[in-house]
Order: C-alpha cells, then sequence, then structure tokens
C-alpha cells in the first residue's frame, strides 16, 4: 500500500498562488507517474498535471502556463505551484499515484482549493 499525504491547499484571491504538495509513504513502486487531479462541486474529476519518475511532464490545456508539477524523487513528493488562479480552479485537488509497470493506483484524501473572484 501507498499512502499520499497532501498539503498547501488554502483560500486565495484570484491571480493568487498556491503551492501543493503530496507526500508518498510505504510500498512505492518504481517507476510511477505521480500528479494531480481536482474535482469541482457537480463535476468529474479531472486532470491537472502529472509527471512521470523520469521527469516527463503533462497538463491540462486548462492549465497550462500557469501551474508547475516537480517532484523530488529522494523524498518521495510532488509539488504543484499554481500561478494566476481564477475562481474555476476551486476545486478539491487530488494527489495521484500510479505504478505505472503494475498499473497499481493510490490516492490522497484531497485538499481544497478556494479562489475568491
Amino acid at each position: 500500500q501507498v499512502q499520499l499525504a497532501e498539503s498547501g491547499g488554502g483560500l486565495v484571491q484570484a491571480g493568487g498562488s498556491l503551492r501543493l504538495s503530496c507526500t508518498a509513504s510505504g510500498n512505492i513502486f518504481t517507476p510511477n507517474r505521480m500528479g494531480w487531479y481536482r474535482q469541482a462541486p457537480g463535476k468529474q474529476r479531472e486532470l491537472v498535471a502529472t509527471i512521470t519518475t523520469g521527469g516527463n511532464t503533462n497538463y491540462a490545456d486548462s492549465v497550462k502556463g500557469r501551474c508547475t508539477i516537480s517532484r523530488d524523487n529522494a523524498k518521495n513528493t510532488v509539488y504543484l505551484q499554481m500561478n494566476s488562479l481564477k475562481p474555476e480552479d476551486t476545486a478539491v485537488y487530488y494527489c495521484n499515484n500510479i505504478a505505472t509497470t503494475l498499473g497499481y493506483t493510490y490516492w490522497g484524501q484531497g485538499t481544497q482549493v478556494t479562489v475568491s473572484s
């Protein structure tokens, strides 16, 4: 099992910034892909950004140019730097870890991000 502990959510005004962190612990498989997904009220969970063990990244079109995902493999931690935040970025943000060879998928409990206009 892999446990994912998220932090960094909160309330911010439009145009502001937040940095989310997620640290994985437990039986961590490599290679893996870690990332962030979000779910707004009444909407489906959607991709925000992912990053592989090797550093390959993928972003949703809605956050390209405003968000940067990074990771510290030694700390088993992934970060999401979010800038120029918009009210439509308001959602619960979930950390995700996928063991890419075995297909095991793990989710964090989520952290709330609220952007006021």
